[in-house]
């Protein structure tokens, strides 16, 4: 008997969660008779549940799928897993290119895992590129301990554009995660910016890794990220940096006193440590947990969850608003004869946009 793998009827047939997709060798290769059952959202939902991290791989990759058959499965996955989710702690780390995000999140990962316990989900959002829309998703090659730990469940995403670096489905990610039965979650972003605001309302620790040399306090004051961090930490605290190292967090420490007092009625820190050495590790989780007890008991930490949510609901609306639009037919007919009278100069950006947008809501 040929073996399925030479079946050319085989070959051309690619499946992902469960649901078939035509091959990108040659798509008018038709289903083979060796392709996978799809999947139901029970299906998902139970092996979820049961802490199958394979079925959520399946899950979030139909998450993230742009396929609207696809997303009404995702949507129905999501709100049967809701009830089983918010029982974890969220932490989002960020920091410039080069800080040692990925290096330090797996020291970061072991450490927490051998103190506490519990399982442990990395949600790494790699970038994309403009040009291709194509990622390398290559941060589990870097957090080589974590990705052969078996508590630990790694995915990298394509940012694809979104704001702040931060995935378009990475808040529906994190709920399927903690219904699998994940007590702790990270969130890595691409790097910083005023808009990594999108990371920031997900999370209930922000932490911001730094490097010495990059700045002086006033550089440091006119990036408004600063003012987001619960925490930040100095990398690459070792050999002949140690003292360019703590005078860096002097200088941070000095800045972030002059920001308003935080809402959570915490004073950020500001702490050296080693990732690539796994030095001052402890004493960085020790920051981070004594923020967690702090706000769970003068209430904030609900209340953070409680402004995320509101927050996540506008930005779902704008997401639907924008597809809506865009994939109405009679927009995306009109919309290439708007461009070019704009590029002609016939027509100014705004008149164009708003001809567009009354023709839309005419439709509804």
């Amino acid at each position: 008997m040929e073996h399925p793998e030479n079946n050319e009827e085989y070959k051309g047939l690619v499946v992902n969660s469960g649901v078939e997709q035509p091959s990108i060798v040659n798509p008018y290769l038709q289903r083979g008779r060796f392709a996978r059952r799809r999947l139901t959202a029970d299906d998902y939902v139970e092996g979820i549940l049961k802490g199958n991290t394979a079925i959520l791989g399946q899950a979030v990759t139909l998450v993230e799928s742009t396929n609207p058959e696809h997303q009404l499965i995702a949507q129905e996955v999501i709100e049967k897993c809701l009830p089983y989710s918010g029982n974890s702690i969220r932490i989002g780390i960020s920091g410039v290119p080069g800080a040692g995000k990925s290096t330090s999140i797996d020291e970061f990962g072991i450490h927490v895992l051998q103190r506490t316990g519990g399982r442990l989900a990395v949600l790494a959002i790699d970038p994309s590129s403009e040009k291709t829309k194509g990622s390398i998703l290559g941060d589990k090659t870097r957090m080589e301990k974590l990705s052969v730990h078996p508590d630990s469940f790694i995915r990298p995403s394509p940012s694809a554009g979104s704001l702040g670096g931060v995935a378009r489905k990475t808040r529906e990610t994190i709920i399927l995660c903690e219904a699998a039965g994940f007590d702790k979650i990270f969130v890595e972003t691409v790097g910083v910016g005023q808009s990594e605001t999108a990371c920031h309302s997900m999370v209930d620790f922000f932490l911001l890794i730094q490097l010495a040399g990059t700045g002086d306090e006033l550089q440091g004051i006119k990036r408004g990220i600063m003012e987001m961090a619960d925490g930040i930490v100095i990398n690459k605290c070792d050999g002949d940096n140690v003292d360019a190292c703590h005078l860096a967090a002097r200088q941070f420490q000095n800045a972030l006193h002059l920001f308003p007092m935080p809402d959570s009625g915490w004073l950020p820190k500001v702490l050296c440590y080693s990732g690539f050495y796994g030095l001052g590790i402890k004493e960085v989780w020790d920051m981070i947990y004594e923020y967690i007890d702090f706000v769970r008991q003068n209430g904030y930490f609900q209340h953070r969850r409680a402004e995320q949510a509101k927050y996540w609901m506008y930005e779902s609306i704008h997401e639907q608003l924008l597809s809506g639009f865009y994939n109405n037919a009679t927009i995306a007919s009109l919309l290439p004869r708007a461009e070019q009278s704009v590029l002609d100069g016939q027509k100014t950006s705004f008149i164009a946009a708003k001809q567009l947008l009354d023709t839309y809501f005419a439709l509804l």
